[in-house]
């Protein structure tokens, strides 16, 4: 039976449409030594709600921070104690590992509702998070869905978490080999970024975070790119004044986008934030984790505006500026997974298969986000696979011999030309 859905509708009551507009707002508040009992920036966001009971807290810390802060725990008894008027710990800390692998445990979610059960939590009290981004990404979740929203304070305590994934409204866990498969868009209550954490990092964490601001400085700021690219010397040797630099404006420019865009969580196609992300999220997986987000990201970011130079999009020079910045941070570009499986479409370990399941993360069309030059990005709705192929051996290239590649560039004419052999429609049914 074919219906025509255009006909009139045969009842004779209307519809009823009603507009809802709800206005969310939330501070990112920057200190040093959160926990000192002299600090009262965390006694003063829960205060500021302008009640006078004691607030319950139950707060869930990253296994891996304890490792480099042991004394994290006694703090944060002794600050409570302290502020007893203002917040006391519900239950015992609740530790549970960090990092990407953590949002593939459901169980984990779990726990924590478990927990928030168990000391009786309401809508008025707080969930803190005290962690990497992976590990706000699942208590945001689980803070979210326990009854409908518990007020959420984030501590972020790397620099990807600091300036990207923390300071935003999305929360969300992996499942079916997915990226965030299941999540939420919940702003939190208030973020605290403390840069005592970062002097704990590693340096592979301290360098992952730049990626995500490099990200959007490529897309929504020249000069804020240009200032990473004249740092690099200080970030790599760990200078803290250009990296609460880096990580203020990043943070920044993140929340502008959220606030002014017009589609802070995300119900069309367009998402320039994440650009880089689609291969970004697929390698995470093929690696199973082995790569940092902001790794996957780098590599991603590299991909994407080596595309966007075959596509005759970024000129050559802002191209290899994008390659040399992510290289002199100390970023690996190239790793293998990158071809696996590349000619086999329906290969589960093929890269290509990212850019499907980045479609139905998004919803409606395809929607990447490639660059037109340094602070500009452009949103296309298809893409040539065999120019994405080359794109991968020419990054390949860069990395194996990046200095005789720059000098047969610049005297050589690129070999390779636009030729679409091959295109991926935007919808799957197509």
């Amino acid at each position: 039976m074919i219906v025509d859905i255009k006909q009139k509708n045969t009842s004779n009551l209307q519809s009823i449409r009603q507009s809802v507009s709800v206005s969310f707002n939330y501070e990112i508040y920057f200190t040093n030594n959160i926990f000192e009992l002299k600090n009262p920036t965390l006694a003063q966001v829960i205060t500021a709600d302008g009640e006078t009971k004691p607030k319950k807290i139950v707060a869930v810390v990253d296994a891996g921070l304890l490792q480099f802060c042991p004394n994290l725990l006694l703090q944060l008894a002794a600050y409570t104690k302290c502020y007893a008027e203002i917040l006391t710990l519900a239950v015992e800390p609740i530790i549970i590992p960090g990092g990407e692998a953590a949002k593939n445990d459901r169980t984990l979610v779990e726990q924590i509702h478990q927990q928030i059960d168990a000391a009786r939590l309401c809508r008025h009290s707080y969930l803190l998070a005290i962690g990497g981004g992976a590990l706000l990404d699942l208590v945001g979740y689980a803070a979210a869905t326990a009854h409908r929203g518990i007020r959420l304070i984030r501590i972020p305590t790397t620099v990807l978490a600091q300036n990207d994934s923390g300071i935003g409204v999305k929360n969300g866990i992996n499942a079916f080999g997915k990226k965030n498969f299941l999540g939420t868009f919940a702003p939190p209550y208030a973020v605290i970024n403390d840069s005592a954490f970062l002097t704990t990092l590693d340096d592979r964490d301290w360098r992952s975070g730049i990626a995500e601001a490099i990200k959007v400085a490529l897309i929504k700021d020249t000069n804020f790119f240009y200032f990473i690219h004249s740092h690099t010397a200080a970030l790599v040797h760990r200078d803290m004044e250009a990296m609460q630099h880096l990580i203020y404006r990043c943070a920044q420019l993140h929340l502008d986008h959220i606030a002014n865009s017009g589609d802070p969580f995300e119900m069309g196609s367009s998402r320039p934030l994440d650009f880089g992300h689609w291969a970004a999220h697929k390698l995470e997986h093929l690696t199973n984790y082995s790569l940092r987000h902001g790794e996957a990201v780098a590599i991603g970011i590299a991909l994407d505006s080596t595309y966007s130079y075959l596509l005759k999009l970024l000129c050559w020079s802002d191209w290899q500026r994008i390659l040399n910045t992510l290289s002199a941070l100390g970023f690996t570009l190239y790793v293998p997974e990158l071809t696996e499986q590349s000619s086999q479409l329906e290969h589960p370990r093929c890269l290509f298969r990212g850019l499907t399941e980045f479609r139905e993360h998004l919803g409606g069309e395809l929607t990447l986000t490639l660059l037109k030059h340094i602070g500009e990005g452009i949103e296309v709705h298809e893409v040539d696979l065999s120019l994405y192929s080359q794109a991968i051996l020419l990054l390949r290239d860069f990395v194996k011999n990046r200095q005789t590649l720059l000098t047969h560039l610049q005297s050589k004419s690129f070999p390779f030309r636009h030729q679409p052999t091959l295109k991926l429609s935007p919808n799957p049914q197509q």
